[in-house]
């Protein structure tokens, strides 16, 4: 991510931060905004070109998205006056706002949970992964399918969040979109989660304890997704956004192997 993008994004945070009326409407509408930008390049470009003037930048969301409430309308209007490293960022940017303001609309629905688990099923599923993740697929339909899915299985938020990044993928894995919708719901909680694999399932008391030192570790809050992966034989691997602690025993045979090979 380059440092205007960087800067952008926070800029763009608090912004959502700062509106007042934020629910899951105006999540909805984000989402349809990312799209369009998604789905039309010509547009994230234009919206994107800092040799453009902010106020031409606003005006094309004001003629693009006027029927939009003044709320969404005008956290995009801060995303647009920002200086942004691509065009694909300020897209990304708008789908993370629609991820934040959905998790905010639902502050005590268990959103991470929800959407990890339901990545747990699409992983063990292949039809359903192809079904998703399939580029010829209809985006409309993908979404309904995800709606019908999880009707009355998890929180509006949840099912809002998961319809809505499966209908544009941008050569994105559906498991690596639910990840990155279930991180940023994290952060906009204030905490960071963590993924738990061992080769048996983890009491409540393990989980816990390992919740608190995760937490201890890096500083702030940690909430924890366990997996059963067999094949690890014994031990555990954690992964935290792009760090991964492996002390699995089938990580430490494998490093014996080929200490032994070399």
């Amino acid at each position: 991510m380059g440092s205007a993008t960087t800067q952008a994004l926070a800029a763009s945070n608090a912004a959502l931060a700062a509106a007042s009326g934020v629910d899951l409407g105006v999540a909805g509408e984000l989402f349809a905004a990312g799209r369009a930008l998604a789905d039309v390049p010509q547009l994230s470009g234009a919206l994107s070109d800092h040799g453009a003037s902010i106020t031409a930048r606003e005006k094309v969301v004001a003629d693009v998205f006027g029927s939009l409430s003044a709320t969404t309308r005008s956290v995009l209007g801060t995303v647009v006056a920002q200086r942004w490293s691509r065009a694909s960022d300020l897209v990304d940017t708008v789908e993370e706002l629609a991820i934040r303001a959905a998790a905010s609309s639902e502050p005590s629905a268990d959103v991470e949970r929800e959407l990890f688990q339901f990545s747990r099923v699409v992983a063990g599923d292949a039809q359903l992964e192809l079904a998703l993740g399939g580029r010829l697929g209809d985006p409309a339909a993908k979404g309904a399918l995800v709606d019908a899915l999880l009707k009355d299985r998890v929180s509006q938020a949840t099912a809002l969040i998961a319809a809505s990044i499966v209908q544009r993928p941008r050569e994105r894995r559906v498991r690596e979109l639910l990840g990155r919708a279930e991180g940023i719901v994290a952060a906009q909680r204030g905490r960071a989660v963590a993924t738990v694999t061992s080769a048996v399932a983890l009491s409540e008391a393990q989980t816990k304890r390992i919740a608190t030192m995760l937490t201890a570790k890096y500083d702030t809050t940690v909430s924890v997704n366990t997996v059963v992966d067999p094949t690890l034989v014994g031990g555990l691997r954690v992964q935290i956004a792009d760090d991964v602690i492996d002390a699995s025993i089938a990580s430490r045979l494998t490093d014996l192997r080929q200490r032994l090979a070399g």
